[in-house]
């Protein structure tokens, strides 16, 4: 895969000339020099509550580190990752025994113990720009990005627009990079992984200015779902598009959705949770080594699975 140079990287406008330097640095961190992201989501703490981190899947039993917030840690200190994505709290925790992994700080975290039939979707900022970049600088440690989830389609879709357009401005005045996590939510959306409605998201993420958005892959009945996803890889315009990894999946099949997300359909990378962490130690990093040798090294989903099982390494 190609590796850009600083003359590449296109800085956005709100980043003030003094910080353009920063931005570039921490882009090219961020993406190994590819415009591609390896993210290893580590937010579910919050989000999902203890589900994801203890007891079993239809794969298997979750491993019995990984109740242990240090597991992701340890995992994200070994393995090739674009950064470590996770809220500010859990990172003040650990982050001195780990300064050199890269971080995603994660500014807005909810529960899914509240439903939408009791109440619409709304997660609002817990952390300011402001502090992150106080906490950056006083203890060196190494974020490079903010990230922040919207809920496109509830009722308090505008409280969240607003604060994630606000989080976008203020990491761009610091020289950092922005990632929206938008999921069309609330009972106003009918079928959130419609491909249109998928498209739509991806272009309220190139309005409000960010560099990366998460989605979900789109599911059709009609056609090929990645043919469908390109639609919101065109509308996402110069906004990258990193691909949800979502529940536990064969790891065999998820190297190959990966693959086909990237490589045929157009997204920028990948963002993988559970189906990483839940592993034991060696193999979680064996497995995002796996994805980062094709979100960021262009290898095919055989090459990856070969990582996975330790036949192969990876070289960016």
């Amino acid at each position: 895969m190609k590796k850009l140079k600083a003359k590449d990287v296109i800085v956005p406008l709100d980043v003030p000339r003094r910080m353009q330097k920063e931005y570039v640095k921490n882009y090219l961190r961020f993406t190994h020099r590819t415009g591609h992201v390896m993210l290893m989501a580590g937010d579910q703490k919050i989000e999902h509550l203890n589900k994801d981190f203890f007891g079993n899947t239809e794969y298997g039993p979750i491993a019995t580190d990984d109740n242990d917030p240090e597991h992701l840690f340890r995992v994200a200190s070994q393995a090739t990752i674009s950064c470590f994505a996770s809220q500010l709290g859990l990172i003040s925790r650990y982050g001195p025994s780990y300064p050199k992994i890269p971080f995603l700080v994660k500014l807005n975290s909810k529960t899914n113990l509240v439903k939408t039939a009791q109440q619409e979707p709304i997660s609002t900022a817990m952390w300011s720009v402001d502090q992150v970049v106080r906490m950056k600088k006083d203890r060196k440690l190494n974020i490079l990005a903010v990230g922040y989830t919207l809920y496109l389609g509830s009722e308090f879709e505008a409280v969240m627009l607003h604060e994630a357009a606000q989080m976008i401005y203020q990491a761009h005045q610091n020289g950092l990079l922005s990632v929206l996590w938008i999921y069309p939510r609330g009972k106003a959306v009918k079928n959130e992984k419609d491909p249109h409605i998928i498209a739509g998201a991806a272009g309220v993420a190139a309005c409000l200015g960010s560099d990366f958005v998460k989605l979900n892959f789109p599911k059709t009945r009609i056609g090929k779902p990645e043919i469908a996803f390109k639609e919101a890889v065109t509308a996402a315009g110069r906004t990258g598009i990193v691909v949800s990894g979502g529940s536990s999946t064969n790891p065999k099949q998820f190297l190959k959705n990966t693959y086909t997300e990237v490589k045929i359909s157009g997204a920028k990378g990948n963002a993988t949770g559970r189906n990483l962490h839940q592993k034991p130690e060696k193999e979680a990093i064996r497995f995002a080594n796996a994805l980062a040798s094709i979100t960021l090294g262009g290898k095919d989903a055989e090459f990856a699975y070969e990582v996975y099982q330790g036949k192969k390494r990876l070289k960016l």
